[in-house]
């Protein structure tokens, strides 16, 4: 357990705190490519603090903070313009890196002027059907360019913005010991209650041993599974979590970067970005890229617990805005969370001293390959098509026509294998 002040300085996100400094040397993905494609300026709320995300009409992206420097007006209702951002309240016009460059009621200005009527900004790129932004201090670091989003294969993005704060999400990253009860004997409950029929892939996953490993972008979750022996996938590859706040997962042709994105102390938006691309498949140049809500509550209040993300987020949820890690009880089994802890308190020291924390980027890259099971469970195919129709995927407007992928990328399979 923690003492209040030590929960407060793990989740507090905000300027001026512990945690808000480490978290401002990473990017984050604030809006869909889809959406400022479609109108080229919305609002972003990220790490305690609103912005204007905004798409020129010369392609370039930006985010500045979302008030005026003049009068206050929003941002978010601005103009935008070829090479910027216009106040719809009085005209004044932001470069994407917030410099004023024209104050229309006085186009006289000098620049000296101008150049004290700044917004704060933000750096914004487009990366694999998402616009990422980075709103801490320069220089910024690079965009990593993990595998999720560079690999080709349909993409297929379910998200939601859920009333709690980011770490107890990251912390279930690292509990493996959830899975068998909460995916598994729980899901059998609910499951028997209801009349539906449990997905093979998630039952019975009784665990013999776990491991932690941190490396050079988070940590590596290990687990033994009862039955399995240790040049299983689950065991001699493991899956990360992905510092600071997502988790890389999947299995027999479905890669998943799950994004937990600190909205502010008690808010989270999580998207489940899920890349299909089985071996075997007949996948064309031109795929699927779609993004969709999640169900997750219904209007009286209670959760919608009959997939696995649905039962993952009650979990979260239920601990609270702010989980109480005052009066917690803490055991043996929960150790990859205390390694999670201890990554991110090292993380707040070596800021503090001026150093980069874990998995910041520095330099130029094509891709980021991460350690991915590829035999999740131990499962064959039938995992993929367990996880769309249990999970969050079954909400996507593509679900069955994945589900037919996978369906024939392992009729190809075997037929490569007979021959």
């Amino acid at each position: 357990m923690l003492t209040q002040e030590q929960n407060e300085a793990l989740t507090q996100v905000g300027p001026g705190t512990p945690m808000g400094a480490v978290l401002r040397n990473y990017w984050y993905p604030v809006a869909f490519t889809r959406e400022l494609d479609e109108f080229p300026v919305k609002r972003a709320r990220l790490l305690g603090e609103d912005f204007a995300v905004f798409k020129t009409r010369e392609g370039s992206y930006g985010i500045v903070a979302e008030r005026c420097p003049h009068r206050g007006a929003s941002l978010v209702y601005g103009i935008v313009e070829d090479d910027g951002l216009r106040c719809g309240y009085h005209g004044w016009k932001f470069g994407t890196g917030g410099d004023c460059l024209e104050i229309l009621a006085e186009p006289d200005s000098s620049e000296k002027f101008r150049a004290d009527c700044a917004v704060r900004a933000g750096e914004a790129q487009e990366l694999g059907g998402l616009v990422w932004a980075y709103v801490g201090e320069q220089p910024a670091p690079q965009l990593p360019r993990y595998e999720a989003y560079v690999m080709h294969g349909h993409r297929d993005m379910g998200h939601a913005v859920i009333p709690c704060n980011w770490l107890q999400i990251m912390e279930n990253a690292v509990d493996p010991y959830h899975v068998e009860a909460l995916h598994g004997n729980y899901f059998e409950f609910i499951a028997e209650q209801t009349g539906m029929a449990m997905p093979g892939s998630f039952g019975g996953n009784k665990h013999e041993k776990v491991a932690f490993d941190p490396f050079e972008h988070g940590i590596i979750k290990r687990r033994l599974l009862v039955g399995q022996d240790e040049n299983s996938d689950d065991w001699k590859i493991g899956h990360p979590l992905v510092f600071p706040y997502k988790m890389w997962v999947g299995g027999n042709g479905v890669y998943q970067m799950q994004i937990r994105v600190p909205v502010d102390d008690t808010h989270t938006q999580v998207i489940f970005y899920t890349v299909h691309a089985p071996d075997g498949a007949d996948i064309p140049d031109e795929v699927h890229t779609v993004d969709y809500p999640i169900d997750w509550i219904r209007d009286d209040g209670t959760f919608i617990v009959d997939y696995i993300e649905g039962q993952d987020i009650m979990a979260w949820v239920t601990q609270g805005e702010v989980a109480d890690r005052v009066n917690e009880k803490i055991t043996k089994s929960d150790v990859g969370v205390i390694a999670c802890r201890r990554m991110f308190r090292d993380a707040m020291d070596a800021v503090a001293e001026g150093k980069d924390p874990t998995a910041v980027v520095r330099e130029p890259h094509d891709v980021i390959k991460l350690p991915l099971e590829r035999s999740k469970f131990g499962r064959g195919a039938e995992f993929a098509s367990d996880w769309i129709d249990n999970g969050s995927m079954k909400f996507s407007p593509i679900a069955q026509e994945m589900k037919q992928l996978h369906i024939d990328a392992a009729h190809a399979r075997e037929g490569m294998t007979e021959r």
